[in-house]
């Protein structure tokens, strides 16, 4: 089983900065994506941003403003938010889907989980 833990959010003031951390433990043999993902109060879950070996996507919204990093060696995933807007408002939540290692059974299977979420608010 795969554990993701968020961490970095808060309240910030418009035009401010903050920087969402995404650490995932667990029997991990690789993980190929990982992604950000947010909800606001009576909307629906949507992508923030994607990262995977060589390629990176954002929602058109944040593009510019926001940048996702990852750090394989300690299966940690960043997302930079510059400029933030009141619209911004939501929990972040962390996605990763790979491959694990069931020691116990000496196989390999895959997986993809989510983080607990983290609060970001942007007063304007």
């Amino acid at each position: 089983q795969v554990q993701l833990v968020e961490s970095g959010g808060g309240l910030v003031q418009a035009g401010g900065s903050l920087r969402l951390s995404c650490a995932a433990s667990g029997s991990i043999f690789s993980i190929n994506a990982m992604g950000w993902y947010r909800q606001a109060p009576g909307k629906q879950r949507e992508l923030v941003a994607e990262i995977t070996t060589g390629r990176t996507v954002y929602a058109d919204s944040v593009k510019g403003r926001f940048t996702i990093s990852r750090d394989n060696a300690k299966n940690t995933m960043y997302l930079q938010m510059d400029s933030l807007k009141p619209e911004d408002t939501a929990v972040y939540f962390c996605n990763a889907n790979g491959i694990t290692y069931i020691t116990r059974y000496s196989h390999y299977q895959t997986f993809d989980d989510w983080g607990q979420g983290t609060q970001v608010t942007v007063s304007s």
